[in-house]
């Protein structure tokens, strides 16, 4: 049992990791008066290096083993952390983001060894209901992060709006950018020495062994196996679409609830906080749920409910959209880890790799939050910006009531 908390863990780092970077949008845009677009440059660099080094951590783990998969990851995600502080110390935005790739590139490690090995470590037929439960603790972390940065990021911005600071003498933005950016510092820096002290836990401790032991590394024939398969193939196409949604759905969310309520960045970040929390308790739910409901309905039936609130974010406002925006995370609850472990069923021996392309297709939270900001900036409105996500859980609910999944 030891072993296996430590890898929960894991899921609690990375979705704590997730969730600070997306309250990043609204202070960068704050501290920077950046436009939509250049703020989602902050989930390009993140995401971007999921699909960059997804590849590589899956041949990592299948030349040697789950545990030198993790360790890796856990390394890079703390040097990524700690660069924040020269980061913050030059005031480049570049630097940053250079800090967030080699922090997200740590995290694609984990994402790639953690999910197979906790599908693996069981009946394939419980397969999905485990990973569900497993990723249940990704939420809690997420929940966390978001409190890391309201309170010691989001309150510590200056209030003054971007008008204010364009008439203020050099100096004295420079002296609020600096404050501004140390407070940005802190948490991934304090993230970072508590991460090292999971890492000395799993390097220290013995791991049990997947059913997977193979070594044999045949990138070719895996590869045309893993796409043989129409359920795994589409699988990973609704996986790219899923996490640009969801990423698109967060990333946005304070600023909408600005928009809105006319609220600053503090105050919107507790409708945000909200929007995790119906998320993590709908995560328990809906594994609780597919004891009785087939869990590609499951997932369809909450992606037409997605699509139904989008459309009420994007045509309603105030209070009301900020309530349906809220509740499409309780949709989104269930969809990562039910749309990998559908994709990944049957495949055996390809597990390890198949994961990989999975984890790459996160790539869609750099693709299509950027697509959503340019939206945003183009038509002078939030709301339309939701038509991206809404597009998303069309494809997912296709892909989800397809019959691939009868015999599943």
């Amino acid at each position: 049992m030891w072993p296996l908390a430590l890898i929960t863990s894991l899921f609690f780092m990375w979705g704590l990791s997730n969730n600070m970077t997306d309250t990043l949008l609204a202070a960068f845009k704050k501290i920077m008066s950046m436009t939509d677009f250049q703020t989602s440059w902050i989930q390009i660099a993140f995401y971007g290096a999921y699909f960059c080094l997804a590849l590589p951590s899956a041949l990592l783990i299948k030349r040697f083993t789950y545990k030198t998969g993790i360790l890796a990851g856990l390394g890079l995600f703390i040097f990524g952390s700690l660069l924040f502080y020269p980061a913050s110390q030059t005031m480049v935005y570049g630097h940053f983001l250079a800090a967030l790739y080699i922090l997200a590139g740590g995290l694609a490690i984990l994402e790639t060894t953690a999910n197979p090995y906790i599908y693996e470590l069981g009946p394939p037929e419980t397969g999905v209901r485990r990973l569900n439960f497993a990723q249940s603790f990704n939420p809690i972390g997420s929940i966390t992060g978001v409190l890391l940065s309201k309170y010691f990021i989001l309150t510590n911005l200056n209030q003054a709006s971007d008008a204010e600071r364009t008439t203020m003498a050099a100096d004295q933005l420079l002296a609020i950018q600096q404050a501004e950016l140390n407070a940005v510092m802190g948490p991934y820096v304090g993230v970072a020495l508590i991460t090292l002290l999971i890492a000395l836990l799993i390097a220290f401790t013995k791991m049990p062994r997947a059913l997977d032991t193979s070594r044999d590394i045949s990138f070719g024939p895996t590869v045309k196996r893993l796409f043989s398969h129409s359920n795994y193939s589409w699988g990973v196409v609704a996986q790219f679409f899923y996490v640009g949604a969801q990423i698109g759905v967060w990333s946005f969310t304070i600023r909408y609830v600005m928009t809105e309520l006319n609220l600053n960045e503090d105050g919107a970040a507790n409708y945000y906080l909200a929007a995790l929390i119906l998320f993590t308790v709908f995560r328990f739910v809906s594994t609780y749920l597919m004891k009785f409901i087939a869990a590609h309905r499951l997932l369809g039936i909450l992606a037409i409910v997605a699509i139904a609130l989008s459309g009420i974010v994007i045509f309603g406002g105030g209070m009301v959209g900020v309530i349906a925006l809220i509740c499409i995370s309780a949709c989104m609850s269930l969809m990562y880890p039910t749309i990998y472990g559908l994709s990944v069923r049957g495949l055996g021996a390809d597990t390890k790799m198949g994961s990989s392309f999975l984890v790459m297709a996160i790539l869609g939270g750099a693709v299509l939050t950027a697509l959503q900001g340019k939206v945003s900036d183009l038509t002078g409105s939030i709301h339309y910006a939701y038509f991206v996500p809404l597009f998303c859980f069309a494809f997912i609910t296709y892909y989800a009531m397809g019959r691939r999944h009868a015999d599943l």
